[in-house]
């Protein structure tokens, strides 16, 4: 296994000094396997899709408008 060394803010660290009983190693690496696991789906989708890039962000901004309509934002 490969070893990392990631920097945290500084708020982040007195949290996590306060509860040494978790193995923060092992949240960091569930996290990073949850979004690897996200990024192989999307690459799986992507890859069969037709769409252009321009048209998929045409899409993105048109759902965004609507979300932000229907917050009231």
């Amino acid at each position: 296994m490969t070893n990392m060394t990631l920097a945290v803010p500084e708020d982040l660290k007195k949290i996590m000094e306060r509860h040494k009983e978790v193995k923060w190693s092992e949240v960091a690496r569930v996290a990073m396997w949850e979004h690897a696991k996200k990024l192989e789906l999307m690459d799986k989708l992507v890859s069969k899709s037709k769409l252009t890039e321009r048209e998929a962000a045409e899409i993105g901004r048109k759902i965004k408008k609507e979300v932000a309509r229907r917050h009231g934002l």
